[in-house]
Formats: structure tokens, sequence, C-alpha cells
């Protein structure tokens, strides 16, 4: 599986968003911020403004915010905003496919882990990613913000994955 630029810069964009929400950002800042490509990045805060992701104000004191509170955003909502489908084999959503003979069984397997990378990244919201950077940030002991079993904790809305 492998996840897109464009998801990877938009989850970055908008967990940017959510750690300042108190003013907007403008792209520059957000790009500098973030290391991306700052023509790349206007092109994809444009797909997550039609989305509705985010929303804009021009002029001096300009810039962009999150479109709904950033609880209210998963990482799902970005990867569909910006690239339609999460999982496709060769261009085809699993569920449209069928394998003769042998190999009948994979797109059966291909189907349960586009469910699962949904379900993963759709109890994942770009305040627990805020929050965990803010954690981290704040020099909080990882077994601490996560829960001592897990070695890579990440916040799947109040459980440790």
């Amino acid at each position: 599986m492998q996840i897109s630029a464009k998801a990877d810069y938009a989850a970055r964009a908008l967990v940017e968003l959510a750690s300042r929400p108190e003013h907007p950002l403008t792209c520059e800042a957000m790009a500098s911020s973030q290391g991306i490509p700052f023509r790349f990045l206007k092109s994809v805060v444009g797909e997550l403004r039609r989305a509705g992701l985010v929303r804009s104000q021009r002029g001096c004191e300009g810039g962009y915010w999150l479109g709904r509170p950033a609880e209210e955003i998963s990482l799902l909502d970005v990867v569909r905003a910006v690239d339609g489908e999460v999982l496709t084999v060769r261009g085809t959503v699993p569920a449209h496919l069928a394998y003769p003979g042998p190999a009948a069984a994979l797109p059966g397997l291909w189907r349960t882990l586009e469910e699962r990378a949904r379900e993963l990244l759709g109890a994942v919201s770009l305040a627990s990613l805020a929050r965990e950077a803010a954690q981290e940030r704040a020099g909080a002991p990882a077994q601490e913000r996560a829960g001592a079993d897990s070695a890579a904790p990440l916040l799947v809305e109040g459980s440790t994955v």
C-alpha cells in the first residue's frame, strides 16, 4: 500500500492548521513549516477547500482555517478528498475485482485490507494527531502518552494502535 504525496502533504498541512486554530495560516507558512513544495501544496489546498476541509479568506489578514472542528476531520476524510479511494489494485477498487482459478481468493484479501485501512484512517482525527505532536514537543515519554505496552504509539481516538 502506498500513501500518495498528495495525501501526505494534505494531512501534514491540515495537522498544521489543527495545531494553530487561533489564526489563519498561509500556504507559504504551511509549506515552509512542513518542508512541502509550495506550488504542490497550493494545488492540494485547493482540493481540500473544494472538499470543505479548509476554508479561506483573502487579504493581508487572510489564509486558511480548518473547514470544521479538528475532532471531526479524520485521515480518511483527507485521503478521500485528495485521492478519492483509499486503496486500488491497478486502478480498480477491490469491490469490483474478480480473479479466476487459484487467485480467486485475492480480491477478498484486497477488500479486507481496504476495509482495515478505512477503519484505521477513520479512527484518527486531526485533533488526536495535533495533541500527540504537542505532547511530543512538551517532552512526554511515548509510553506515557499512549500506554505502557506500545513501543510506537499512534493515538486512535483513545486507544493505541
